[in-house]
């Protein structure tokens, strides 16, 4: 430390200023204070993706609904008996079934629209298949002489019903008005059975919390 200041006044020991002048004879040590260790931040987890919807554009859906639609067209032309009974369950089943194949698939519980829809793919599909095996069965039909003569081996000969029925498919347009007729009430019936069953399987399947 110096005895005397720039301006010429003689300092007493340990002086932290001049006298004179003020001006300060040393600086203080700068103390640096530790950091503080970085700590490294939580990643953040992406939010949840919403469930997709359920629709034809929904893949799993898709298949789903067509698994489920082919086990019950399966089941349904089977030689088992009562077929009207056959018939009404294996298609409410299709849709219950559709429903239990993609909640388990996804995880994603299903609300009664959600369950409906699946039913209601499941119904198209149920419909589509029936059409291409009724379709294969006219194909085979005209090879053994026409759909009426198969309706002619089916129906009892005096039946004066099936008569005008026969008579009327003859015709081609009478022809056309019968497979219209028998489009929609397939159509009708082959996506209501299903979309029930949809409806039953959303509601009482166990849903994941």
């Amino acid at each position: 430390m110096p005895d005397f200041c720039t301006c010429g006044a003689h300092l007493p020991p340990d002086a932290r200023f001049c006298h004179k002048c003020g001006k300060p004879q040393y600086d203080d040590p700068v103390i640096e204070e530790p950091g503080r260790p970085e700590v490294a931040a939580a990643p953040i987890a992406p939010p949840p993706l919403p469930p997709l919807e359920i629709s034809f554009g929904n893949g799993t859906a898709v298949r789903s609904g067509f698994v489920a639609a082919l086990v019950a067209v399966l089941v349904v032309i089977s030689p088992l008996p009562l077929p009207v009974v056959r018939v009404t369950v294996g298609f409410v089943a299709a849709g219950f079934l559709a429903v239990f194949l993609y909640m388990r698939r996804t995880g994603q519980n299903l609300s009664l629209l959600g369950g409906a829809r699946m039913g209601w793919i499941t119904g198209v599909f149920c419909f589509t298949i029936c059409i291409v095996q009724l379709t294969a069965g006219v194909l085979f039909s005209s090879s053994e002489g026409g759909v009426a003569a198969t309706l002619k081996q089916q129906v009892p000969p005096n039946d004066a019903n099936a008569a005008q029925m026969l008579q009327l498919i003859q015709q081609p347009l009478g022809l056309a008005i019968c497979i219209l007729i028998v489009l929609v009430m397939l159509f009708v019936l082959l996506t209501a059975l299903p979309t029930l069953g949809g409806l039953l399987g959303a509601k009482v399947l166990p849903r994941k919390p």
